[in-house]
């Protein structure tokens, strides 16, 4: 699909806000409601909008500690490796990379004791792993989510 400055623009605004009605997105645009909702939905039928999410704050659920996990995981155990990870409730972002490790991953947990769990209780005694690094994330300085527009 083929995007303009519009479609751009409306994007933009609801990447900022999802819940940004569509007529507060066609008053800033100058734009109608009814244009607004047909782009909106030619842009989620062309799978450019793939969904909407309220974004949750993990220390107001008791999650106190995140990391980045780095692993290399095993020749040829790649598709259960990553199978298997899907299944770790405070693994939340699993990413394949190049480089040292061929998996990095996200992973929050509510204490250091319970990241140590995490780690060597579930993640290490999984078959296809070779090796792991964790990096505590002792602050977050600048988080962006979405993608540039």
């Amino acid at each position: 699909m083929e995007l303009d400055d519009t479609d751009r623009e409306i994007l933009r605004i609801l990447q900022e806000d999802a819940r940004t009605p569509f007529s507060e997105v066609a008053r800033r645009i100058d734009m109608s409601s009814a244009t607004v909702h047909d782009r909106v939905s030619r842009m989620e039928e062309a799978g450019v909008l793939t969904g909407y999410r309220a974004e949750v704050d993990p220390k107001a659920l008791g999650y106190g500690v995140s990391a980045f996990v780095g692993l290399r995981v095993r020749q040829g155990h790649e598709e259960e490796a990553l199978e298997t990870l899907r299944a770790v409730e405070g693994v939340r972002e699993v990413h394949l990379t190049t480089g040292e490790y061929d998996v990095m991953m996200r992973v929050y947990a509510e204490s250091t004791d319970d990241l140590r769990d995490l780690m060597f209780g579930q993640i290490a005694t999984m078959d296809g792993f070779d090796r792991s690094q964790t990096m505590v994330i002792l602050g977050t300085d600048y988080e962006e989510s979405g993608v540039p527009i």
